[in-house]
């Protein structure tokens, strides 16, 4: 009886120019690892491109074959396993061009948030990006992308000006507000299930310097901190952008000896501006929170301001924030190990009339908990607004939750004309 037909049996992938992992080979395990601990993908084989050719290669080979196709460049949003199928990884395909005069940036598929910063810094102008400068621009940017700029400028996928895109029948087209103009709205905010993007292009903004860091109080000011913040941001300009965390810090000796090992209370701050007028807007949070256990805050370059992230495994949307969630966040803190609570409005509430599907822009405060509390997600739900936000979406089966009803259903529109037989079927998908 002859063997079962296995894609490894075939020349797997003429005229690709780039080097293919296959399983048990040297470096497929580190080719094939996502950043995401719950995602063990076990693809046929890893192919690493070079170019949009070797894109079309990989893409085509995955046809033919029928199996599974998806692309990975820094695998931060990676959050469904390509098993069996053709993972192809972008990361060598990070070019980087910034036309200071314009005031754009065009990067390629395997660009991270920190080539960008770095190459508009010398012009004095930042990127939308996030958290995180190793995060990948593309995948970010097509998820809707939640930056420390957002509140001053709006969602990164709101600054995208163009992008060219490997369709799933291997068309390389152009998408913009003149060409292919559904397909773009589709692409600014939703997601990646409509083709490969080779090229993106967006704005930049002139960020000279910020006033950015983390004030650490003690956790027993956390219950007068939240009460505090939840109406402080009612009159916060849009050149600020704030989230308070309870975490409790790392007992190591890169921490500082101030909140080395101990349950804080820890506020984060990005201000568009000075210093002085950042001190005088956060005044009444630094009264609720009383004396300071430590002050990082400074002025500095936007490229400087690492503010950091807190790992996903809870996150809710909320409109406005009772006394019953404020409560809740504190008794959760005692299990959870980080819970930031963010401030969103500002210019994302604000979308132009041709603005992508970012979806619950109305939203005042995200929590994200990075452990499971049991009963917090009960707790919290009477009060959330229902949504959620595609970046922070690990769970591809509820992707709809990540938009209006309107927005989902043109999003099954865009990809029912775009890929009309599903062939991008691995991760967050309008169906």
């Amino acid at each position: 009886m002859s063997q079962p037909y296995s894609i490894q049996d075939e020349i797997l992938l003429p005229g690709f120019t780039g080097t293919v992992h296959l399983p048990g080979e040297a470096g497929y395990d580190e080719a094939r690892r996502s950043l995401n601990p719950a995602v063990d993908s076990r693809p046929a084989l890893i192919a690493e491109a070079q170019s949009v050719a070797d894109l079309r290669v990989a893409l085509l080979a995955a046809r033919a074959h029928g199996v599974p196709f998806a692309v990975q460049a820094t695998g931060h949003g990676t959050h469904a396993p390509c098993d069996g199928g053709i993972l192809v990884r972008t990361s060598s395909m990070a070019s980087v061009l910034v036309d200071p005069a314009r005031r754009i940036a065009r990067v390629g598929p395997g660009a991270r948030w920190s080539e960008v910063i770095a190459a508009a810094a010398p012009f004095g102008l930042a990127p939308l990006s996030g958290s995180a400068p190793s995060v990948g621009v593309t995948g970010y940017t097509l998820g809707g992308g939640l930056g420390w700029l957002a509140r001053k400028h709006g969602f990164a996928a709101d600054s995208v000006l163009r992008a060219e895109v490997l369709l799933a029948d291997g068309r390389h087209v152009t998408a913009s507000p003149d060409s292919h103009p559904e397909l773009f709205w589709a692409l600014r905010g939703g997601g990646g299930g409509f083709g490969v993007v080779t090229s993106l292009e967006f704005r930049l903004y002139p960020v000279p310097e910020v006033y950015a860091g983390f004030v650490y109080f003690p956790i027993e000011a956390a219950a007068r901190t939240l009460e505090a913040y939840r109406t402080w941001i009612d009159d916060a300009p849009d050149e600020i952008s704030t989230a308070v965390v309870l975490k409790r810090m790392p007992d190591d000796e890169q921490v500082p000896a101030a909140v080395r090992g101990r349950h804080v209370v820890l506020l984060k701050v990005l201000h568009a501006g000075t210093a002085e007028e950042a001190g005088k807007l956060l005044a009444p949070l630094f009264a609720a929170a009383g004396p300071a256990l430590l002050d990082e805050a400074r002025t500095t370059t936007y490229g400087a301001a690492a503010m950091g992230g807190t790992p996903n495994r809870h996150m809710d949307m909320f409109d406005t924030v009772p006394g019953e969630v404020v409560d809740a966040l504190v008794r959760a803190s005692e299990q959870a190990q980080t819970i930031e609570i963010r401030h969103w409005g500002g210019a994302m509430g604000r979308p132009g009339p041709d603005a992508g599907p970012v979806s619950h822009r109305a939203t005042r405060l995200s929590v994200i908990v990075d452990t499971v509390v049991p009963g917090l997600a009960e707790e919290l739900r009477p009060y959330a607004n229902g949504g959620t936000f595609l970046n922070f979406l690990a769970d591809p089966s509820r992707t709809a939750a990540a938009y209006t009803e309107g927005d989902y259903g043109r999003l099954r529109e865009v990809k029912r004309a775009y890929d009309p037989d599903g062939f991008f079927r691995v991760g967050h998908v309008a169906k």
